[in-house]
């Protein structure tokens, strides 16, 4: 088993003990993510911290959605909660790269890849996503791309 995982499952044990239904709730429903994600597909396996940290990632996504949907909807009490739920989250996610830091690595990709104009917008991508994995969005990282090419 993971690193990360051991620690979400320890977390959850204390914050069970601590009777933290928030806390609970919320590592319960990770934990249960990254357990449906290690049975998808063709044979079961064990995922690396780098997996874990992806799909704890898409599930802070998917809080931070939801709660922008029930603001939307006039619904102010479910979207504090999913707040707080993505709060939790997020503390076990590497922390997000500045938008200052994610524009000069996209200078850089930029220069290092000698993408211009729109078509070299996948070459720029394919360099830079992997430094950045589970520190930046897609879409963050594909307008940063975007404004260094002058797109």
């Amino acid at each position: 088993m993971t690193a990360l995982k051991d620690k979400l499952r320890e977390d959850l044990t204390t914050a069970m003990k601590a009777r933290d239904e928030l806390t609970t709730a919320t590592l319960r429903m990770a934990l249960t993510a990254v357990g449906n994600e290690e049975v998808s597909g063709k044979t079961a396996r064990v995922l690396t911290d780098d997996e874990v940290i992806t799909v704890l990632a898409k599930e802070s996504k998917k809080r931070r959605e939801s709660a922008e949907a029930f603001r939307a909807g006039d619904r102010e009490d479910r979207a504090v909660r999913e707040l707080a739920e993505q709060a939790v989250l997020e503390a076990y996610l590497p922390a997000q790269l500045s938008d200052e830091e994610l524009t000069a690595l996209a200078v850089a990709a930029v220069a290092e890849s000698g993408a211009s104009g729109p078509q070299g917008l996948g070459a720029a991508m394919k360099v830079l996503s992997p430094k950045v994995k589970g520190m930046a969005e897609g879409s963050r990282v594909a307008a940063a791309v975007r404004a260094a090419l002058g797109l």
